[in-house]
């Protein structure tokens, strides 16, 4: 449960306090330790195996899909990503509350801020699907969990930004204006990835060009790094409340 620094959950017993911005640190921590250990351990002790294609021409860099495919690269980003998809979940109904206590009397945003909460939880719902299902193992499973995961985060993305640019022109927080510019950077940079990256993709297809498609893993890359950062914004939004795990006082169960 999301908290400012004085709340009712003062008078109950406390379990856990933490303030948000460590916690949105270290739920984003988890993804991109994974995700770079990962490519190292798969160029260090998989590299033929990473970078073979079916085109048969020098490749120098894994796809995603090749890097947490093999062993023991699919259990630490298994591990990694389930770890983290559970704070993901809790910070998508924080948003929706966010947005419902500032727009409760604008119709359009308010349904755009459920707009939102669905493709933040598809978004999250397809990283989860796309990581529990290799691309090894059911390959038409692992490619409807990526398209999920990438047609959601650019749509959640966007209904993001439109909504932060309403909260910008009515509110003058330093914060609340740093972290719409930073949305609005990081989403216009994530887009232009995702086209070249289908680009390079399409052209070693189509080609089979030496090198393309290691021009298309970094943009890949690129793409994942930035969809981070992207959700990573939530440290200047709720970096003054605290995430509390309390238990009521006895005068309050039932």
């Amino acid at each position: 449960m999301l908290q400012g620094p004085y709340s009712s959950l003062d008078r109950d017993r406390l379990l856990i306090r933490l303030p948000f911005k460590s916690f949105a640190v270290g739920t984003v921590l988890l993804p991109v330790t994974g995700f770079i250990a990962c490519i190292f351990i798969s160029l260090w002790y998989h590299y033929e195996d990473a970078t073979y294609t079916h085109c048969k021409v020098s490749n120098y860099l894994p796809s995603i899909s090749s890097a947490i495919s093999g062993v023991p690269e699919r259990y630490i980003w298994r591990g990694c990503i389930g770890l983290h998809s559970a704070p993901r979940y809790l910070v998508a109904f924080a948003y929706f509350s966010f947005y419902r206590s500032r727009f409760a009397n604008r119709l359009r945003e308010l349904l755009l801020s459920g707009l939102a909460l669905l493709c933040s939880l598809a978004e999250n719902t397809g990283l989860v699907m796309l990581t529990y299902v290799s691309s090894t193992e059911t390959y038409s499973v692992h490619k409807y969990g990526f398209l999920t995961f990438i047609g959601s985060s650019l749509v959640h993305m966007l209904t993001t930004c439109w909504l932060w640019y309403v909260i910008k022109r009515h509110y003058v927080s330093p914060e609340e204006v740093t972290s719409y510019r930073w949305k609005l950077r990081l989403f216009l940079f994530n887009i232009s990835c995702c086209v070249i990256a289908a680009y390079f993709f399409r052209r070693h297809n189509k080609y089979c060009e030496a090198g393309i498609y290691s021009l298309f893993a970094a943009f890949e890359y690129l793409v994942v790094f930035s969809n981070m950062a992207f959700h990573m914004t939530a440290f200047w939004d709720f970096g003054s409340k605290e995430v509390t795990v309390a238990t009521p006082p006895e005068d309050k169960r039932y």
